[in-house]
């Protein structure tokens, strides 16, 4: 399994950044660059406790459909998504909140395991690890834009 930590200070209250993590709308906003879609489930606004978005995206070329879950929920402190369906063997993508006093601090943690053992990890270390990491950093930027410009 491959794990991804990044760290996002955001100048901006807890519940907001909380708030916009789970929004699927900001999320296809994030992900422009790939064309993706909510296509089934939630399929815009906040996304909650057991629900589940199924997104259809372009990766490396080629169009996948991914369908995950909202499998743990504690407002405005953590969610967390976890893959039901889609191209990975497995992911579980943890979503973190901290109020320091002054600026959240977003944590995630995203671990994922790609199918066709040795050849899924070679893929991981090769390029799939840095892929992913950019898109998470991408997402994190948006998220980290848009909390700021509207902060009180």
């Amino acid at each position: 399994m491959a794990t991804i930590k990044l760290v996002t200070h955001i100048n901006a209250p807890m519940d907001r950044c909380f708030d916009l993590s789970r929004s699927i709308d900001l999320h296809m906003e994030s992900t422009r660059q790939t064309g993706e879609q909510a296509i089934a489930g939630r399929t815009s606004g906040l996304i909650g406790p057991n629900e589940t978005v199924t997104w259809r995206a372009k990766h490396f070329g080629i169009w996948q459909t991914l369908t995950s879950k909202i499998t743990g929920f504690n407002t405005p402190h953590f969610f967390a998504d976890e893959m039901i369906s889609g191209a990975f063997k497995s992911f579980r993508h943890e979503h973190h909140f901290l109020w320091d006093g002054q600026q959240t601090i977003m944590r995630d943690v995203f671990v994922f395991e790609s199918p066709l053992g040795i050849l899924g990890r070679l893929v991981n270390h090769l390029f799939l690890t840095r892929y992913m990491r950019k898109l998470l950093i991408k997402r994190n930027e948006v998220i980290k834009l848009v909390a700021e410009d509207q902060a009180v």
